[in-house]
């Protein structure tokens, strides 16, 4: 949708150039495509579907590819967690049967490897991809974090 909406914009505002951003639009949307289908094909086997995340940056990936996240180590953003919550955590983890943690390399994995010491979990790094740079160069950075991600998940869920 968002692919589609800023495609529709960018038509709007530079109407001489609208085949091209069509066609750009429709190039990209059919690559997204193709990646959803490749995702869920990887994913769709996990044996284990319980995870913990750094923050609330994936409800809709999970809902998407059938995860559950059972627990959030920063609750609210840019705060760490307090000692209770940091407990609270630990148990959930605990109860687990495959102990992952997933966080982000945009924050500090303090919290996350206090947690981990206390429960032997290991500790793996999903990018949400909201920071990169916008240059010539990056303009497979989406797909290619989101690929980076679904090796992540598929080796930390085994």
């Amino acid at each position: 949708a968002q692919v589609r909406n800023i495609a529709d914009q960018l038509k709007e505002a530079d109407p001489t150039h609208a085949d091209a951003y069509e066609k750009n639009a429709a190039a990209y949307i059919e690559k997204l495509t193709a990646l959803k289908t490749e995702m869920h094909a990887a994913l769709a086997h996990v044996p284990h579907k319980d995870i913990v995340t750094f923050h609330e940056a994936f409800p809709y990936f999970a809902k998407e590819f059938h995860l559950n996240i059972i627990a959030v180590v920063e609750r609210e953003p840019g705060t760490e967690p307090t000692p209770s919550e940091l407990q609270e955590t630990i148990e959930q983890v605990n109860a687990l049967p495959t102990k992952v943690l997933f966080t982000e390399p945009q924050y500090s994995p303090a919290a996350a490897e206090t947690i981990a010491r206390e429960t032997g979990a290991k500790i793996y790094t999903l990018d949400p991809v909201v920071t990169g740079e916008a240059t010539p160069a990056a303009k497979n950075a989406y797909i290619d974090t989101m690929k980076k991600n679904m090796e992540v998940l598929k080796e930390a869920l085994q």
